[in-house]
């Protein structure tokens, strides 16, 4: 009867160990990503509630010999497990969407370049004064950035 107890005992303390099992931590993909052009980037902030911030910063006119820079925070953006979706602010009449997800890159450690990376639908659109639209959608992959580096 003893060995019955203890083999029940031990039976359920293994099966309350397995049950309570720490899960782990979700990836944690916010830090800088490359953009559409060498020196262009994007910033992503995932919150805790899955709400994204962040900026995209490009060059304003980059077929132009002067190349300035202008950020587009984004007005939107969330992460739903991998699934990532953002639209940044329209300035000088563009704004930027993009449709995705998010997950590991060739990078074997943080510090390496495409550790993460962001791959979707980025689609331009541009407003003209005249408030006619157009835009245009490409497939984009941007890598992370290595983090010792940010």
């Amino acid at each position: 009867m003893k060995l019955v107890t203890l083999l029940i005992l031990a039976l359920s303390t293994s099966l309350t160990a397995q049950n309570t099992a720490t899960p782990a931590p979700p990836e944690n993909y916010s830090g800088m990503y490359t953009f559409l052009q060498e020196g262009e980037f994007v910033q992503v902030t995932v919150e805790d509630d899955g709400r994204v911030t962040g900026f995209v910063s490009r060059y304003e006119n980059p077929d132009s010999d002067h190349k300035s820079f202008v950020d587009q925070f984004f007005k939107q953006g969330k992460l739903d497990g991998t699934k990532l979706i953002f639209i940044t602010d329209t300035i000088n009449g563009v704004r930027f969407e993009f449709t995705g997800t998010v997950d590991r890159g060739e990078g074997k450690t943080p510090n390496d370049e495409a550790y993460h990376i962001i791959k979707g639908a980025l689609t331009d659109v541009h407003s003209a004064a005249d408030a006619k639209t157009s835009s245009s959608s490409r497939a984009v992959v941007f890598k992370s950035f290595p983090q010792d580096a940010q």
